[in-house]
């Protein structure tokens, strides 16, 4: 059921947000010159797939979790879609192509080892990755694993439709600061 609630509200997401993707898309390219991100990060089953975000860092910014890169790294732009969490909005095409839902675990980078272990342990990996989830909500980043990964773990283990809508609403209305960066 949660599948089918993802793809649908990501496919009118994007066809009622439209707007917004291309006007950012255009935004950027007068900020960076490349206003796509496109990385690879560990899905369901530690299975590589290409996230698609729009770029808030300088394109010379080195491939390492958020909370590693510089605060210098952020574009003027990229702070605004990083408060507002517009740069988010290229992964409903994630969601769509079945890589991700809307929620769960927040995509990590294979060079996070210590996530990755904290995170298998706990078998994180079993799930598609998210969007957004408790974590996300509660202001927990990937610079503690442990925690992240506990914080995982409890929200995959209570998950419910209600669960779902309310990470969903909660981040919508600015609950979170998304990942922090130093």
């Amino acid at each position: 059921m949660i599948r089918f609630i993802d793809f649908f509200a990501a496919f009118f997401g994007l066809l009622l947000l439209w707007p917004v993707l291309f006007i950012v898309t255009i935004i950027g390219m007068f900020d960076t010159g490349s206003p796509i991100f496109v990385q690879t990060r560990v899905g369901r089953n530690k299975k590589p797939f290409k996230l698609i975000k729009f770029r808030t860092m300088s394109i010379e910014t080195k491939s390492v979790a958020s909370h590693l890169a510089s605060n210098t790294s952020i574009t003027k732009l990229g702070n605004f879609l990083r408060k507002t969490k517009i740069d988010e909005l290229p992964q409903l095409i994630n969601v769509i192509k079945g890589e991700m839902s809307l929620v769960g675990p927040r995509p990590n980078l294979f060079n996070q080892e210590e996530l990755i272990k904290e995170r298998d342990a706990l078998s994180v990996y079993d799930v598609l990755p998210g969007v957004t989830g408790l974590a996300q909500v509660q202001n927990i980043d990937m610079s503690t694993p442990a925690l992240l990964a506990k914080t995982d773990k409890q929200m995959i283990d209570s998950l419910t439709v209600k669960d779902y809508f309310k990470y969903i609403i909660m981040t919508v209305s600015g609950s979170g600061s998304g990942d922090a960066v130093k």
